[in-house]
């Protein structure tokens, strides 16, 4: 058992990292929106917008552009918020935890959409450096393999390295 819980291969796809930069880099990465445009979309895809209300209920909100002008919003609601350590969202509800109608990440390059999913993301301090943590939690079977045959690793995958480059520099 870890921070983010027992992780269920059929349920669960998860990244982690050891970064030589400190958790509370990572975590500015994280949650200030400047920070965010630089790292959160897959190159050569761009975040052309990003908004941040960094409270349980809050938001989280991020349009991706890609390189023909395709278009990806993510609208997330923060669930748990723990500075340095933890951060928690989800796709499932909009801000105020309101259920959502569809799922809101739609995706050019597959059928569909992402399939609902919570992440948890979580920052350990390993000597000089961060235990990083991404776990993205789905209701079932189904919605976890279609995320994963989407792209779930080489997209989450190409973003933590992203965010890697980045926590070096700030």
């Amino acid at each position: 058992m870890s921070t983010h819980g027992p992780i269920d291969p059929k349920l669960d796809l998860f990244i982690e990292r050891t970064v030589s930069a400190p958790r509370e880099r990572l975590w500015a990465a994280w949650t200030k929106p400047e920070h965010l445009k630089k790292w959160f979309t897959p190159r050569p895809w761009i975040t052309a917008e990003c908004e941040v209300d960094l409270r349980p209920g809050g938001f989280l909100r991020v349009l991706m552009r890609g390189p023909q002008g395709e278009e990806n919003r993510v609208n997330a609601c923060y669930l748990e918020i723990v500075p340095n350590e933890r951060l928690v969202w989800t796709i499932a509800l909009e801000p105020g935890f309101r259920p959502v109608r569809v799922p809101t990440v739609p995706m050019h390059d597959a059928d569909g959409h992402v399939p609902p999913f919570t992440a948890i993301i979580t920052f350990e301090s390993h000597g000089t450096g961060t235990r990083y943590h991404a776990l993205a939690k789905h209701r079932d079977e189904a919605g976890c393999k279609q995320h994963a045959e989407m792209g779930f690793y080489d997209g989450w995958g190409a973003v933590t390295d992203q965010l890697i480059e980045l926590a070096g520099k700030l």
